[in-house]
């Protein structure tokens, strides 16, 4: 039902001139979406105080609300009669829907409500369906899908979820929201959330981390003080681009987190000198931005100063954490050999602040269209480096669009890492052995096979002219028999 509905979506889309890519797509497509939830939500919300004797007050009230305008029924059938269609419609979501959704920010009692994020996503969206007569189609379609059920919107988070990957792959700006899921499920095993511990990713994007951590620890809410806690005190996360985050909010949401603890900042602004015990959590999940070139005025939040993004955002992660916390980071391989003063100030102070018991080292091609190869470095924060276990995942194929990890890719290592067992493809080194000057931490596994001594080029010489005289000899039996 859902696959087919926004194969539909997508084919009206294509006829919208306000919607150009991928991106314009997956966020037009995102606010209806996001409604028509809404709109189920609060029905399963009122039939649930109804049966509790309680009374229930609606967040949307009015002529905006999904069943006044966007799917107006008679007798429960569509009223053609009483929808709104071309301009009228498209006068109506811009002059009043978007401007009534967005007032919720200023009227909303806490930024932790469900009605405060509502007013920050439609502060954000503008609405690009300049057809009214494609959006009443659009409309039309999402209504006909139901959201009642933990099954249903299980299938539909996967399909966002499928439509956020095309768009991270659609472009570079697209793909710094994306990070491949399998690795995520992979880094979340390995960390092994507990509930009541909290988790942040202040690079949060499209909040894979955050959905994938919620989907792992679902299963263990055995109480109504579990899941309250899942809802509201478990899971935070900034991000500093505006699409990005309207995104991560509504993927929380359809993931069934319904007050998604999101900030719309911009996280590197902080100064990490002035993270105190009540800002820290228990884990954290992240893959930040590569490269960057932050500002000078930005440098000066950190004790070690570079351009470098990702190096600045794990200084915030080293602090961010709890004394006893956790983390799994995602950053560039270079990080671990480059020579640079930033790079080997970082790795020392990582090596001394916390325990790096864990470096995944990732094929080319994890991350498409990256460009850079990468390794998840693991750490827990309050006691000093002794040993780190490397781990070189090698799925035997070339990576890629066709061929992208998957999670039976990751089953071995995660498997080996809770032994932190020696093989072909892992080994551990000691913090001693390590060159003081460097700390360099490069991937040089001692256990891989040798590979064969490349021959001479003297042999290589010898062997073509030998090919060329039976060639020739071939060819000269040819001509006699013509």
């Amino acid at each position: 039902m859902y696959d087919g509905a926004f194969n539909k979506i997508e084919r009206e889309l294509r006829n919208e001139e306000g919607v150009a890519n991928e991106l314009d797509y997956v966020e037009q497509t995102s606010w209806v979406l996001f409604l028509k939830y809404l709109h189920d939500l609060e029905s399963e919300r009122r039939d649930r105080a109804e049966l509790d004797g309680k009374d229930y007050t609606p967040i949307i009230t009015g002529r905006y609300t999904w069943d006044q305008w966007a799917a107006p029924k008679t007798d429960g059938k569509f009223d053609h009669n009483r929808a709104l269609i071309g301009d009228d419609l498209i006068r109506f979501v811009n002059d009043n829907l978007f401007p009534y959704l967005a007032s919720f920010r200023e009227t909303a009692t806490s930024p932790r409500t469900i009605e405060y994020k509502i007013g920050e996503v439609f502060n954000e969206l503008r609405n690009k369906f300049r057809s009214g007569y494609i959006l009443r189609d659009v409309l039309e379609t999402i209504d006909e899908l139901a959201f009642n059920t933990q099954d249903q919107r299980h299938e539909l988070s996967q399909l966002y979820e499928s439509r956020i990957r095309r768009m991270g792959n659609a472009g570079r700006n697209g793909g710094e929201y994306y990070t491949p899921r399998p690795l995520i499920r992979a880094m979340i095993k390995v960390i092994d959330p507990q509930i009541g511990e909290s988790i942040y990713d202040g690079a949060v994007g499209s909040a894979g981390f955050l959905c994938e951590a919620y989907d792992y620890m679902r299963p263990r809410a055995s109480s109504a003080t579990d899941w309250q806690t899942l809802q509201t005190r478990t899971f935070f996360g900034q991000e500093k681009k505006g699409l990005a985050y309207i995104i991560g909010i509504m993927n929380m949401i359809l993931h069934g987190i319904e007050t998604p603890n999101l900030i719309h900042s911009n996280t590197l602004n902080e100064n990490v000198m002035d993270i105190q015990e009540k800002d820290r959590h228990d884990i954290i999940l992240a893959n930040p931005p590569f490269g960057g070139g932050e500002r000078r005025e930005v440098q000066q939040n950190f004790p070690i100063r570079t351009g470098e993004t990702a190096y600045l955002f794990l200084q915030h992660f080293i602090r961010k954490l709890r004394a006893g916390g956790r983390a799994a980071v995602v950053i560039k391989n270079t990080f671990l050999s480059n020579t640079d003063n930033a790079s080997v100030a970082l790795r020392r102070e990582l090596m001394e602040a916390a325990e790096l018991h864990t470096i995944l080292d990732c094929p080319q091609g994890t991350f498409q269209g990256a460009g850079v190869k990468t390794v998840v470095l693991f750490f827990t924060k309050g006691t000093a480096t002794r040993d780190i276990w490397y781990y070189q995942l090698d799925p035997g194929r070339s990576m890629g669009k066709t061929n992208p990890l998957n999670d039976d890719d990751l089953a071995e290592f995660v498997d080996l890492q809770r032994s932190r067992a020696q093989g072909l493809k892992s080994w551990i080194v000691n913090r001693a052995d390590l060159d003081d000057a460097t700390c360099d931490l490069s991937v040089k596994n001692p256990n891989a096979p040798e590979a064969e001594a490349l021959r001479s080029p003297e042999a290589i010489i010898d062997d073509m002219l030998a090919r060329d005289a039976e060639t020739a000899s071939v060819l000269e039996n040819i001509r006699r028999m013509l």
